[in-house]
């Protein structure tokens, strides 16, 4: 049941190796790592570290092994991705366009794995038992914590009750002294500091009106760049006011390419769930705020494909903004929710 967490740890670490190749090439001029003839890539060194990673996960039974093994894994397998281009083309080229693009819906394919297995996954009785026992590591190391504790009585009592083994564990666990639950390590700190900054910023009442106008602003930048896209670009203003400009706009369209019928057509998608975000904000935040959520997640999940292709590793802004107002919202529509609950308990 670690699975989902260890699977964020490999992302997160993926995702950060090529993050941080892509700059230090940048930074110092792409420099080649050769003697003679011969050039070691770095999707070797990425090899090497997947392999490490496995040994460590097949060796040692621990929960610090595995972690240790998400993390080198992530990292080389990031390290290892980041040459996609050189093994899709012909001249074995690095800086293939689409590279970016590619990395990017490989990762977006892993995260939805990732959600998938954590949200739908359902458990067995037997898998709670063996989880169950998997927590009696920290038994026999003499480092079992009450969090740990309550976990793994949890986990049992999901479990058959008439089963022996069953009742053992449970006895067992009760038994058992705890340690201290030890202090959070400085990842964990780090990442609790900004979220609860994070909140509170969120739950101020002048981010939702700004959240609001942010949409807004959105869908006319959307608007605008469609425009421009279709009607401007090639014609100019001139052009637009002949009469012969009307004709034209048939064929320019034909010209676009299929990356601008991507941008123009989730565009619009998102529009559409920003218009309908805004006809709700009088009536129902909470519905306002689900739209405006469908509308970044259009833009992560599709109109964000089609900018990487044409900006490549430059998008990555975007992007990160883009996770920040998606994350924004996660924490209105929690409250919004919380809010109809609770109305919802006093009405009774």
């Amino acid at each position: 049941m670690d699975a989902g967490g260890l699977l964020e740890i490999f992302l997160i670490s993926a995702v950060s190796a090529v993050l941080a190749i892509r700059f230090f090439l940048q930074l110092t001029g792409y420099p080649q790592i050769s003697s003679g003839g011969l050039h070691i890539a770095h999707m070797l060194w990425g090899g090497l570290l997947m392999l490490i990673a496995i040994v460590i996960a097949l060796a040692f039974l621990s929960k610090a092994s595995d972690q240790i093994a998400a993390i080198l894994g992530g990292i080389g397998f990031g390290t290892f991705i980041d040459e996609v281009g050189k093994f899709v083309t012909a001249d074995n080229d690095y800086f293939f366009k689409p590279t970016a693009s590619l990395i990017y819906i490989i990762f977006i394919l892993i995260l939805l794995g990732v959600k998938a297995i954590q949200k739908y996954r359902k458990y067995s009785i037997r898998e709670y038992l063996m989880n169950a026992l998997r927590e009696l590591e920290e038994v026999v190391s003499h480092d079992l914590d009450l969090e740990e504790k309550e976990r793994a009585l949890g986990y049992l009592a999901k479990c058959d009750q008439n089963e022996p083994l069953v009742r053992s564990l449970q006895e067992l666990f009760e038994k058992i002294e705890m340690v201290p639950v030890p202090p959070p390590n400085r990842f964990s700190r780090t990442k609790f500091y900004f979220r609860d900054i994070y909140r509170r910023v969120v739950d101020t009442r002048a981010f939702s009106t700004l959240l609001v106008i942010f949409f807004i602003g959105q869908l006319t930048v959307k608007l605008l760049n469609a425009f421009f896209l279709v009607f401007l670009r090639g014609f100019g203003w001139t052009s637009l006011l002949n009469l012969h400009f009307i004709g034209s706009i048939g064929e320019k369209m034909l010209q676009l390419t299929w990356v601008d019928w991507g941008q123009l057509i989730f565009s619009f998608i998102g529009g559409v769930f920003v218009l309908t975000g805004v006809y709700y904000i009088p009536t129902s935040k909470l519905k306002a705020y689900k739209m405006f959520q469908r509308s970044i997640l259009v833009s992560i999940f599709f109109s964000q494909w089609f900018t990487f292709y044409t900006e490549e590793f430059s998008a990555i802004l975007g992007l990160f903004f883009n996770i920040l107002i998606y994350l924004a919202l996660y924490f209105l529509i929690r409250r919004e929710e919380i809010e109809s609950a609770k109305k919802c308990r006093e009405s009774l």
